[in-house]
């Protein structure tokens, strides 16, 4: 689990085919700071397991499923990633509640200096635009970001210079695919909803666990 506050911009440092899938070696210092082999880390929104961790970069085995539905599989040397260690139970939740289950990717529609800020328009996937709503939290790239606004094809984020500052969301071109997770607490919400139109809803054995 994440929050989806990122603590570093690190790089792809290679990428090397496996039978099934890739390993990605990424170049960073922050993050492995009390990092193991087996720890989670979030790579621009995707969690994934450490498989080795040196004194400048780690690795992580990426499997074809998570190259097919991320833009991991995009990724080459020399690009820049978004990280984060795992959620220390205890810790303060800056953000908001991220798995690094990527649900969807979009697109950057366009971007638009508003004063100090910038407003950000993302195209999004159906299914995940439907779990969006105004001042709710969405993870952009890993990035935990409130929705500004939305229209029937994607919505929008403002984005702070500090933000900016610590994170690649500024570094995209119109049209470059990202990582979109929705607020988890809504995909919940969004699936019980679901169970009561059916006529479903939850069973007695599901309520005796709440």
């Amino acid at each position: 689990m994440f929050t989806g506050l990122v603590e570093e911009v690190g790089k792809i440092a290679a990428v090397a085919p496996l039978e099934r899938g890739v390993r990605l070696t990424v170049a960073c210092r922050l993050v492995l700071e009390g990092t193991s082999v087996g720890d989670s880390l979030a790579v621009s929104g995707v969690c994934l397991t450490a498989t080795s961790v040196g004194a400048d970069a780690f690795t992580a085995d990426v499997s074809p499923e998570t190259l097919r539905v991320t833009t991991l599989g995009a990724r080459k040397a020399g690009d820049p990633v978004n990280l984060e260690r795992a959620l220390a139970l205890g810790d303060r939740l800056g953000g908001h509640l991220v798995t690094g289950h990527v649900d969807g990717l979009g697109r950057l529609r366009r971007v638009t200096p508003m004063g100090e800020a910038v407003e950000v328009w993302y195209d999004a996937p159906p299914g995940v635009l439907a779990l969006c709503v105004a001042k709710g939290s969405i993870a952009v790239d890993g990035v935990s970001l409130t929705v500004n606004a939305l229209d029937k094809a994607g919505f929008s984020v403002m984005i702070i210079p500090h933000t900016a500052e610590q994170t690649t969301l500024l570094e995209a071109a119109p049209g470059t695919p990202i990582n979109l997770e929705a607020d988890l607490i809504g995909k919940y919400v969004a699936r019980l909803m679901e169970g009561r139109a059916e006529g479903g809803g939850l069973t007695a054995e599901a309520l005796s666990l709440l």
